[in-house]
C-alpha cells in the first residue's frame, strides 16, 4: 500500500529511530528505547445545515527513554531536526543523572519481545475531500431530523479520518511498527416537546471506511434515541434489576481492567488485591482478549515495550486468570509482563448467547441504563455511585423513559451479580460486549 499523505516514509521513521538510540549509547545510557510517530486527520461538523467546524491536525514526535543503570530519564520532540534530536537524548540523559535509582526500572526482557510482527490490517487510508465529508454531515443530520417532527435541534453531525503510523524501537534490537487508521461518523440530536428539552446522540467508528454503516443511519438512530427520551420521568427509590445498554456497559470492564492492572495492584489502591485465582464474576463471565483480530480497533502485535502479544483468557467462569502488567508493574509484583504496557487490546466479554429483548425479558421489572454521569467510583474500595438516565421496563418490556436517577452498588456484589451479556454487541474501542444485566441495586430517585 503506498504511503499516501504521511510526511515521513517508513524507512524514515526507522532510520530517525536508530540515530536516536546510536546517539543515546554514544551518550553513556547502558539502554534505551524510543518511539517516533506521525499522524493527520480531518474532522467535518455540520448543524443546522450549515457547516460549523472544518478540522484539520497534523502531528508528529519523538519519545526517547534512556536508562543509566536503573536510573531512568525521559524527553521528548516535535522537531525531526539532527540537532533537536540530539537535544532531546541530551536532555533525557541530564534527567536520568537526577533521578532515583529504581531496581524495577529498564527495557522489557528481551526473550519477551515479539520477533514476528504479523499484518493486521489496521491501516484503511480514506480518501475523504473535504466537499465530500460535508455532504454525508449533512446527510446524517437530516436523516436525523426527519426522523420525529419534534427533533427541535441540533448538536451537529461529525464525520472524522485520521491516519497515524509510528516505529519504536530499543537497544536490545528491536525495531518495529506500523500505519493505523481510525473513522467515525457521529451525530447529536436534541428533541423538545413544550418546556422538556431531551438530547442523544450515536455514533460509529471502523478502521475501515467500507465498514460504516451509512451516514444517514446514524443519524437516523440518533434521531429515534432523542425522540424516545421524551416524556422522562423520575422514579421511586428501589431495589430492582439494573441493566446496562452495550454503550455504557464497557465502563463495567474498563472498572475491571483499571482494577487488575498493574500499576493500581502495587500501589495497592485497588479492591481487587490478590484477585489472582479468585471467583469475582458470576460464573457466567468469560473475559478474553484478544489483540490479533485483522482491523481490530485494539489489535496490536506488540505493546508499548515491544513485548509480544498473545490471546488469553483473563476470567473464566467467574475466576481471574491473569492481570494487565507492564514490564514495570510486573516487576514490581514480581510477575512477568503480560503484553500490556499502554493498556489492554480488544478486551471482549464473552455473551450469554441472550439478544437485546431476551435480556429485556429476562429483567422483567427494572431499569434500562443508556447514560451514565459522574464519576462516582472509588477505586480502591469498589463502591460505585452515578447518575442515570435510561428507560423504566415492566413485563419485559420498556414502559417509559426515566432521568435524574442515581444507581449504586459496590462493584464487588455488581460483577457477582450479572446474570446474563447480552449478543448486542457494540465494537467501538479496546473494550467490546454486549448490554450486562445485573440482578439487583440500588436506584434512588424520588
Amino acid at each position: 500500500m503506498p504511503d499516501s499523505h504521511f510526511s515521513h516514509s517508513d524507512a524514515t521513521l526507522r532510520q530517525i529511530a536508530r540515530d536516536v538510540l546510536a546517539y543515546a549509547a554514544q551518550g553513556g545510557a547502558g539502554a534505551a528505547e524510543t518511539e517516533v510517530s506521525e499522524g493527520f486527520g480531518q474532522a467535518v461538523t455540520v448543524r443546522r445545515g450549515e457547516v460549523e467546524t472544518i478540522e484539520y491536525n497534523r502531528d508528529k514526535g519523538i519519545g526517547v527513554t534512556v536508562y543509566l543503570g536503573k536510573q531512568r530519564g525521559h524527553a521528548s520532540t516535535t522537531d525531526f531536526s539532527t540537532q533537536a534530536i540530539r537535544d532531546t537524548v541530551d536532555a533525557a540523559l541530564s534527567i536520568a543523572r537526577f533521578t532515583a535509582t529504581d531496581e524495577c526500572a529498564g527495557l522489557a526482557e528481551e526473550d519477551m519481545l515479539a520477533r514476528d510482527v504479523p499484518d493486521l490490517d489496521l491501516w484503511h487510508p480514506w480518501g475523504l475531500p473535504v466537499e465530500r465529508a460535508i455532504a454525508l454531515a449533512t446527510a446524517c443530520e437530516t436523516a436525523g431530523l426527519a426522523v420525529d417532527a419534534r427533533l427541535t435541534n441540533s448538536e451537529g453531525a461529525t464525520v472524522s479520518t485520521q491516519e497515524s503510523r509510528f516505529i519504536y524501537g530499543n537497544t536490545l534490537g528491536f525495531l518495529a511498527g506500523y500505519p493505523g487508521s481510525r473513522h467515525g461518523v457521529s451525530c447529536a440530536l436534541v428533541a423538545g416537546k413544550n418546556d422538556e428539552m431531551q438530547r442523544d446522540d450515536w455514533y460509529e467508528t471502523s478502521r475501515d471506511a467500507a465498514e460504516l454503516p451509512p451516514a444517514e443511519s446514524v443519524g437516523r438512530r440518533a434521531g429515534e434515541r432523542a425522540a424516545q427520551r421524551l416524556g422522562a420521568r423520575k422514579i421511586a427509590t428501589a431495589q430492582v434489576p439494573v441493566l446496562f445498554e452495550s454503550p455504557v456497559a464497557s465502563s463495567l470492564l474498563g472498572h475491571f481492567v483499571s482494577a487488575v492492572s498493574g500499576g493500581n495492584l502495587y500501589r495497592k489502591s485497588s479492591f481487587l488485591l490478590d484477585s489472582a485465582g479468585q471467583q469475582v464474576f458470576s460464573p457466567r463471565v468469560g473475559i478474553s482478549e484478544q489483540p490479533h483480530v485483522p482491523k481490530g480497533l485494539a489489535s496490536s502485535a506488540f505493546d508499548e515495550e515491544g513485548v509480544a502479544t498473545r490471546p488469553r483468557e483473563v476470567v473464566r467462569d467467574g475466576v481471574v486468570l491473569g492481570y494487565f502488567l507492564s514490564s514495570y508493574s510486573a516487576r514490581k509484583l514480581g510477575l512477568k509482563s503480560t503484553g500490556n504496557a499502554g493498556g489492554n487490546h480488544n478486551l471482549v466479554l464473552q455473551d450469554t448467547g441472550t439478544d437485546f429483548a431476551g435480556l429485556l425479558k429476562a429483567m422483567g421489572t427494572g431499569l434500562l441504563v443508556t447514560e451514565l454521569l459522574g464519576h462516582g467510583v472509588n477505586a480502591v474500595t469498589g463502591d460505585y455511585s452515578r447518575g442515570a438516565a435510561g428507560y423504566w421496563v415492566e413485563g419485559g418490556a420498556i414502559a417509559y423513559p426515566v432521568q435524574e436517577v442515581t444507581i449504586a452498588g459496590n462493584l464487588k456484589d455488581m460483577f457477582r451479580a450479572i446474570v446474563a451479556a447480552g449478543n448486542d454487541v457494540i465494537r467501538r474501542g479496546s473494550r467490546q460486549c454486549g448490554s450486562i444485566l445485573i440482578e439487583r441495586m440500588t436506584v434512588a430517585g424520588d
